[in-house]
């Protein structure tokens, strides 16, 4: 079951959040909160686009947020 971010406290979120998410899910919301394209990720992390597709698609469901405009609100609050 995952956490709904937006009624846990920002501390308790961070280390939830933060710990359900494999490194590699971690790189790929870094570079999506700081404004790369899916393309420039992939480029970046030597991975397919569906790749960051698929990661991004974790990613949400891991942090329970509907967007990518949630997620990356999601990511400045976990300081990513």
């Amino acid at each position: 079951m995952t956490a709904d971010l937006s009624t846990m406290p920002a501390a308790h979120r961070s280390t939830e959040a933060v710990s359900s998410l494999s490194p590699r899910e971690t790189q790929v919301l870094a570079y999506i909160a700081a404004g790369y394209t899916h393309h420039q990720t992939s480029k970046r992390l030597n991975i397919s686009q569906s790749s960051v597709e698929t990661y991004l698609q974790r990613i949400r469901f891991k942090l329970d947020v509907p967007t990518r405009a949630h997620l990356i609100r999601a990511a400045v609050e976990l300081g990513l």
